[in-house]
């Protein structure tokens, strides 16, 4: 019996009836040999974390567009964030722990630089529009590993997809991950804000505080708890009124506060000029592009290549792309 086996049926014995199951995976799109170590789902975790798109998270904005100091969250950090707090819940509620870190990991692939900010641009000029859940499914469908893709298991894929927008995930691995990603992003801006000196502590609604707490780790202890105690033994992912009442009222305090604030968000209109000045140059000229996203360039269209290429691009990589369209390069003559 090898190790992933006894690993399935310890999942079988003490998993609840509501858990997906490494053993009942839909599978994947192309089928592979098992692992004699690792469960589908912990294979895939590992196939996301040696991604070239997982890896450039580290250089992607959350929040704040190049903030000073070391201490602000990225996407890379916001998605660690989410894994782990996805995980916490997984295991109060006897869920498959390995799924929902898969799906925390992957979910934020295909955002774009500048964050949401890069997807409003993308958004008005890709004809179909632009949304960063259905980019991070492509990217591990088309995009990584030479244009074939991670070959994730379809519980993994769909939860990606659905972490955000009108459709929920069918499993609750899915669903968890989509509430956490929620926790996770709206404390953590908190504490950025905070950091920044765009927000204070007082600033946050007295009632809110009361319900939530009055730190950012008390916030979160009493969200992750509120989930876990009002899911229980049911076979979907809740709050209680109380506490998902007081959530919405502090996203709503977020996007009044910071996400709106032109103090936050005073970049943001140069670095959407920035991504559609780049879409335009390489939409004139797409042998410009890299050879990697010419296959896609025939087969999908160029607006889809190009679209494919900046989405991708971190932060410093779609500034330095700029400067080499745009501005002109130094030159001396030697004497």
């Amino acid at each position: 019996m090898t190790l992933r086996e006894i690993t399935e049926a310890r999942e079988q014995q003490t998993l609840s009836p509501y858990a997906a199951l490494s053993v009942r995976s839909k599978g994947r799109q192309r089928p592979v040999k098992p692992c004699d170590i690792r469960t589908c789902y912990q294979r895939d975790i590992d196939r996301i974390v040696h991604s070239k798109s997982f890896r450039r998270l580290m250089h992607k904005t959350q929040v704040f567009l190049q903030p000073e100091g070391d201490h602000y969250r990225t996407r890379m950090t916001h998605t660690l964030e989410v894994a782990r707090i996805s995980r916490t819940i997984a295991r109060g509620l006897a869920l498959n722990e390995d799924l929902a870190e898969a799906i925390a990991l992957g979910h934020d692939l295909g955002h774009t630089p500048f964050g949401h900010a890069g997807e409003r641009v993308l958004n008005d000029i890709l004809p179909g529009g632009f949304r960063h859940n259905e980019q991070s499914l492509r990217v591990v469908e088309r995009l990584e590993n030479g244009g074939e893709g991670l070959n994730l298991c379809q519980e993994v894929r769909e939860g990606i997809l659905c972490h955000t927008g009108a459709k929920k995930a069918e499993t609750l691995e899915g669903q968890v991950v989509r509430l956490a990603d929620k926790i996770a992003y709206i404390n953590h801006d908190i504490d950025d804000a905070m950091r920044g000196g765009i927000i204070y502590p007082m600033d946050i609604p007295l009632d809110i505080s009361q319900i939530l707490g009055f730190t950012h780790g008390g916030r979160i202890d009493t969200l992750v708890a509120d989930v876990v105690t009002a899911s229980q033994g049911k076979a979907e992912i809740c709050q209680s009124p109380a506490c998902g009442s007081a959530m919405t009222r502090l996203r709503a305090f977020m996007f009044e506060a910071v996400y709106r604030n032109p103090r936050a968000k005073g970049e943001e209109s140069k670095a959407q000029d920035l991504i559609a000045r780049l879409f335009e140059y390489y939409q004139k000229d797409p042998d410009k592009l890299p050879p990697d996203y010419q296959d896609i360039r025939m087969r999908e269209g160029v607006d889809r290549a190009v679209c494919d290429y900046i989405a991708g691009m971190t932060d410093n990589y779609a500034v330095e792309k700029y400067g080499q369209a745009f501005i002109p390069l130094a030159w001396a003559v030697k004497g």
